[in-house]
C-alpha cells in the first residue's frame, strides 16, 4: 500500500514557514500502533512540531513567495540597489551619479499559485512485512541525520546485503520531512552508486526543490543535471527555485548560471516563467557594474521579449534598464533606443531623469548633437540643475564632431551654473583638448585641476603625456612626468610613456635607470610593454649582451616579444652566434621562494580550484579593491607568478591596472598544496604546518591575510580546524612568538599584542615589501589597512600562549 506525499513546492512563506508533514513514529509502528494514511495539517491533533528551515534574514529577502507584507521584488541585490560601479579611471564613474532602478516600489503582488509537481510514492513503515526490516529502518531514520558524510556512508555500506531502493526512498523522504535535506541528499547520492538503483523523477524533483529553497544551489544543480542526464525535463518548480538559489548565492559566475538555466527553462522546458522571476533576473543584470552589465544586453532583451510574448505587465524600470544597457555598449543602437522610448510613450510611461541621462550618454557616443540637445532641454524641464555628468556627455558630443571649443564652453558653463566642477568633467575636457592638440589650454586646465585639490589626477596626466608624445615634445613630456611624480602615486602607464620617450630620444642610460626602478618598486612593476621598450632600446644602440639577458628574462616570464621585424631579425642573428646548446623545453617548476610565498598566501586565504578528478589544480588569487595594501601587493604577486598565469590574466593592457583577481593555469605542481591546504575543496591547516612557518611565510601571510589595528597590534586570519590552529600556536611558541587566538564565525584570529607585535615585526620585516613597511609596521598608525571590528582577546574563552596547555577548550571561543 502506497501513500502519495504532496509537498508544498512554493518557497517558504515569510510570514509562517510551511511545515513538512512529519512521518509516523517508526518506533510506534514497530510496537504495533497503526495509523490511517492521511495528511497531517497543523490543526490536526496528530500534528507534531518540526524544525523549520533555517533561513538567515538576508536570504529571506530573496523569497519570491513571501507574504503580501513583503514586496515581491525584495529578492535580489538590495545592497546594490542604488550603486552602479564603473572602472577605476573611467571618467563617467567619477561623477558620483548612479542610475537607480526601484523595482520594489510598483510591481504587482507576488503570485501565490503553487507549482504542480509529481508525488513521491513511499510505503508506510507498518506495511513493511518483516519486523527486523522495520526496526532497522527506524534505527537508520534516527541515526543517519546525526552523522557527517563519511560515517553515514559507512553505515549505509554496512546495510548493502538487505538495503533496497524503497528503503532508501523511505529514509530520504523521512529526512526531508524533518528538514534534514543534507542527509536526504547524501542518501540519494549513495543510492545512485548501487547496482539496483532506478531513477525516480518524483524523488529527485522534491529533493532538488527543497535543497534549492535552502539556497544550496550547487547540490540542487547536481540533481537538476541528473534529471536532464536521464533524458527528463525538470519541473517548472525546479527551474524556478534553482534560478532564485543562484541569484541568492555569492560568486562571480552565479548570474551567468542563472541566465543559462532561465534560457533552458524557456527553450528546453517550454515553460513561461512567472513575472517575479523575470523581474528578479532582470534586476540582477542591472545590479552588476557597468563594465559587466553591458555584456548581458542580449539576455536582457530576451527577458523583455518573454515578458511581451507572455503579455505580462512590464515595469517602467525594465524599459529604463534596457535603455541604460544600450547606452553603455561600445557601438550604440540608436534605432533600438528610439523604439523603446516609443513603446514607453505608448504605454503612458513618462521618461525619468535616469532614462534621459542614458539617452544623453548614447548620443555622446554616437555624436548625435541634435538629439543630445533635445534630451538636454527635456532634462532641464525636469531638473533645473542637472547632474554634472550630463554636462560631461554634452562635452563628449561636441568632441565627437570635432568641436573642442564647444566642449570647453560647456565646461565653463558647468562651472558657472553648478558652482563646482567634478573630477569626471576635468578628465573629459583634458582628454578632449589633448586629442585636439590644444597644448596651452590643456596645460592650463591641468594646472587648475591640480590646484583644486581633487584626487585621481593620473588619467589626465596620461592624456597630457600622450599628447606631448604624439607631438614629439619630449621636454614637455619629461616636465609633465616629473610633475606627476610630485603629486601622484607611482603609476605603470606613466612610467611606460616616459621610458618610451627616453628610448625614442636615445637616452638609454636614463631609460635603463627607469626600468630598473620599475622592477624594484612593486607599486609600479613592469609588463610586456616595459620589457619590449627597453629591449628595443638595447637593440637599437647595439647593447646585445643586455638585450639577450632581457630577452631570456622575458621568455622565462612568458612576456610576448613585440619589436620591429628588422630588430627581431637582428636579435635572432645575435642569438644564433652564441654557442648552440641543446635546449630542453622550459618546464614550469616552483622556485623555493615561490613555495614559501604560496604557503603564506594559502594561510592568508588564497583559494585552490580543482578539476573533477582532483588531478590538476589552479591557484586563485583575489584581492580587496578597497585596501591600499592589496592594491600594491597584488602587482607584486602578479609579477611573482606571471609565468604561471593563464593567457587571459597575463595580458594586462598597458592602460589598465592589475585585476583584483586572477588565476594560474591548472598544473600538477599545485597538487601538493591542494592535498595539504584544500583536501576536500575547503580550507584546511596541514598537520605539518609547524615545519613550514618560516619568516617569509609569516610575512606573506601578514601582507595578504593580516591586519594592523589602530593601536599597532597585529592580527593574522586563518581558516581551518581547531587542531590545526593549535599546531600553529605551538610552532609560534617554539619561535618565541607569544600570541592569543580568538574564533569569529568560521575563521580564527591570531593576535600579537603589545611587545609581542613588535617582536613579530622584527621577524617578518626583512621579507615585507618596502612599499608596505610604513603601512604594516607594528605600533604605528593603521593607514592603508582595512578597518575591522575590534576583537577583544580578553573576553570569553581564548588561548593565551603564556598559560595555555593547548586544549581545545582553552583555545577556542565563539
Amino acid at each position: 500500500m502506497f501513500i502519495s506525499l504532496l509537498y508544498d513546492t512554493s518557497l517558504i512563506q515569510s510570514s509562517m514557514p510551511t511545515a513538512l508533514h512529519p512521518p509516523s513514529s517508526p518506533l510506534r509502528h514497530h510496537h504495533g500502533v497503526r495509523r490511517h494514511h492521511r495528511h497531517l495539517l497543523p490543526s490536526s491533533p496528530f500534528f507534531l512540531p518540526v524544525k523549520p528551515l533555517s533561513l538567515s534574514p538576508s536570504i529571506s529577502l530573496y523569497n519570491p513567495f513571501s507574504s503580501s507584507s513583503t514586496s515581491p521584488q525584495q529578492l535580489l541585490l538590495d545592497s546594490q540597489e542604488n550603486h552602479v560601479e564603473d572602472d577605476k579611471y573611467d571618467s563617467i564613474s567619477t561623477s558620483g551619479v548612479a542610475e537607480s532602478f526601484n523595482f520594489d516600489e510598483s510591481f504587482d503582488s507576488t503570485e501565490l499559485k503553487k507549482f504542480e509537481t509529481p508525488a513521491v510514492e513511499v510505503s508506510e513503515l507498518e506495511d513493511i512485512p518483516d519486523q527486523w526490516r522495520r526496526a532497522r529502518l527506524a534505527w537508520l531514520c534516527k541515526e543517519l541525520p546525526a552523522h557527517k558524510t563519511p560515517t553515514m556512508v559507512r553505515i549505509l555500506n554496512a546495510q548493502r546485503k538487505w538495503f533496497r531502493q524503497e528503503d532508501g526512498i523511505y529514509i530520504a523522504v523521512h529526512c526531508m520531512r524533518i528538514r534534514e535535506n543534507e542527509a536526504a541528499f547524501r542518501v540519494y547520492k549513495w543510492m545512485m552508486q548501487q547496482h539496483w538503483f532506478r531513477f525516480d523523477f518524483a524523488l529527485a524533483t522534491k529533493l532538488a526543490d527543497y535543497l534549492g529553497k535552502e539556497r544550496k544551489h550547487l547540490k540542487c544543480r547536481e540533481i537538476f543535471d541528473d534529471i536532464i542526464n536521464q533524458g527528463r525535463v525538470p519541473c517548472e518548480s525546479t527551474f524556478h527555485i534553482l534560478i532564485i538559489a543562484y541569484l541568492s548565492a555569492p560568486g562571480p559566475l552565479v548570474l551567468d548560471e542563472a541566465c543559462s538555466i532561465y534560457n533552458r527553462m524557456v527553450h528546453l522546458g517550454g515553460y513561461k516563467p512567472r513575472l517575479n522571476l523575470h523581474n528578479s533576473l532582470f534586476k540582477a543584470l542591472l545590479g552588476k557594474t557597468r563594465g559587466s552589465s553591458k555584456h548581458f544586453l542580449k539576455q536582457a532583451e530576451f527577458i523583455y521579449q518573454n515578458l511581451t510574448s507572455s503579455r505580462l505587465e512590464i515595469h517602467s524600470d525594465i524599459f529604463g534598464g534596457l535603455i541604460w544597457l544600450h547606452s553603455y555598449q561600445d557601438v550604440v543602437d540608436m534605432e533600438r533606443i528610439v523604439a523603446l522610448r516609443a513603446e514607453m510613450r505608448s504605454r503612458g510611461i513618462k521618461e525619468s531623469k535616469e532614462v534621459l541621462m542614458s539617452v544623453l550618454r548614447a548620443c555622446s557616443k554616437d555624436g548625435n548633437v541634435e538629439e543630445a540637445e533635445r534630451t538636454w532641454s527635456k532634462l532641464l524641464s525636469i531638473d533645473g540643475n542637472p547632474p554634472s555628468q550630463a554636462f560631461v556627455y554634452r562635452m563628449e558630443v561636441y568632441a565627437k564632431i570635432g568641436e573642442p571649443t564647444k566642449s570647453l564652453e560647456v565646461f565653463r558653463r558647468m562651472q558657472e551654473q553648478l558652482g563646482s566642477t567634478s573630477v569626471a568633467a576635468y578628465h573629459k575636457i583634458i582628454k578632449v583638448l589633448s586629442k585636439s592638440q590644444k597644448f596651452d589650454l590643456a596645460d592650463s586646465i591641468m594646472s587648475e585641476f591640480i590646484n583644486s585639490g581633487m584626487k585621481q589626477l593620473i588619467p589626465s596626466f596620461i592624456d597630457l603625456m600622450g599628447m606631448y608624445s604624439v607631438a614629439g615634445l619630449h621636454e614637455k613630456l619629461e616636465s609633465t612626468f616629473l610633475r606627476c611624480r610630485e603629486v601622484c602615486h607611482p603609476n605603470l602607464t606613466v612610467f611606460n610613456i616616459y621610458m618610451d620617450s627616453l628610448v625614442d630620444t636615445g637616452n638609454l642610460n636614463l631609460a635603463e635607470e627607469i626600468f630598473n626602478e620599475m622592477r624594484r618598486n612593486v607599486a609600479i612593476g613592469v609588463n610586456s610593454r616595459s620589457c619590449n621598450s627597453i629591449l628595443r632600446g638595447y637593440m637599437t644602440s647595439g647593447e646585445y649582451v643586455k638585450a639577450e639577458k632581457i630577452y631570456n628574462w622575458m621568455c622565462q616570464k612568458k612576456y610576448d616579444i613585440e619589436i620591429e621585424s628588422s630588430l627581431m631579425e637582428r636579435l635572432d642573428y645575435v642569438l644564433s652566434l652564441r654557442e648552440k646548446v641543446v635546449e630542453e623545453p622550459i618546464r614550469l617548476k616552483l622556485k623555493p621562494e615561490q613555495r614559501e610565498v604560496l604557503t603564506g598566501l594559502l594561510l592568508g586565504g588564497v583559494q585552490i580550484k580543482s578539476d573533477g578528478q582532483r588531478r590538476l589544480h589552479a591557484i586563485h588569487f583575489e584581492f580587496n579593491e578597497e585596501s591600499r595594501i592589496h592594491s600594491i601587493f597584488k602587482r607584486h604577486i602578479h609579477d611573482e607568478f606571471h609565468e604561471w598565469l593563464g593567457s587571459h590574466d597575463m595580458m594586462v593592457d598597458s592602460t589598465a591596472d592589475i585585476p583584483s583577481s586572477f588565476t594560474t593555469i591548472s598544473h600538477s605542481c599545485f597538487t601538493f598544496y591542494a592535498d595539504q591546504f584544500w583536501p576536500n575543496g575547503r580550507p584546511c591547516i596541514p598537520k605539518l604546518i609547524h615545519r613550514w612557518l618560516s619568516p617569509r611565510v609569516l610575512a606573506y601571510w601578514y601582507m595578504y591575510g593580516g591586519y594592523r589595528t589602530s593601536s599597532g597590534d597585529i592580527l593574522l586570519r586563518v581558516k581551518g580546524s581547531s587542531e590545526g590552529v593549535v599546531s600553529i600556536l605551538k610552532a609560534l611558541k617554539a619561535k618565541s612568538l607569544d600570541c592569543r587566538v580568538k574564533k569569529r564565525g568560521r575563521a580564527f584570529w591570531i593576535g600579537f599584542l603589545g611587545d609581542n607585535a613588535t617582536f613579530f615585526w622584527k621577524v617578518v620585516e626583512p621579507f615585507i615589501l618596502n612599499e608596505l613597511k610604513e603601512l604594516l609596521k607594528a605600533g604605528g598608525d593603521s593607514d592603508g589597512s582595512l578597518e575591522i571590528q575590534c576583537i577583544n582577546f580578553d573576553s570569553g574563552l581564548e588561548s593565551n600562549e603564556k598559560n595555555s596547555v593547548y586544549s581545545e577548550a582553552d583555545t577556542l571561543s565563539d
